[in-house]
């Protein structure tokens, strides 16, 4: 059990901040569903871990339970209603050397719908091949390639357009 715990610690400290960003960007730039999004992807390979491990495919399960899990999460109807609230929550502050061009992006693809935000992600931001984004969220290469080609004409018109006002300000 010690190997075991301290073998899924490894890669969890070598892996937590690149699946922190990524899952930012499945969330559409919400801060708080992202660590919500980490911290269920990691319980799911740590339950799994001497499977997962044994098969030398931790990155590729880790990355198709986060986009898997996104989706899921999306598609729940609690996460479409607005709660009021008497006081706003703190919001995260961006680091300074953001700049507004980033934003930009991150509101846009906060507009994508769940299946084409995590195509875009996975090809571009993990830079994963049009086969493995297939494999990771079982679809077929020509829907990857669909899915891809519309998210990123997409996100040309906002992005050329400024179609962006208050889109996706948790971030």
């Amino acid at each position: 059990m010690q190997d075991r715990d301290a073998e899924f610690g490894e890669y969890l400290d070598s892996r937590a901040a690149v699946m922190r960003r990524t899952a930012y960007l499945l969330c559409g730039g919400d801060w708080h569903r992202a660590e919500d999004l980490v911290q269920t992807t990691l319980t799911k390979i740590y339950v799994a871990w001497p499977r997962i491990r044994r098969d030398g495919s931790v990155d590729a399960y880790s990355r198709k339970i986060m986009v898997r899990t996104a989706i899921d999460e999306s598609r729940k109807a609690y996460r479409r209603r607005e709660s009021v609230v008497e006081e706003l929550p703190e919001v995260p502050s961006a680091p300074r050397h953001r700049v507004e061009d980033a934003v930009d992006v991150r509101r846009a693809l906060a507009q994508l719908p769940a299946g084409q935000r995590a195509v875009v992600v996975l090809r571009y931001w993990e830079d994963l091949s049009v086969t493995e984004t297939a494999q990771t969220l079982g679809k077929s290469e020509g829907t990857i390639k669909s899915q891809a080609a519309k998210g990123l004409a997409t996100l040309r018109r906002l992005l050329g357009s400024g179609d962006l006002a208050g889109a996706g300000d948790a971030g």
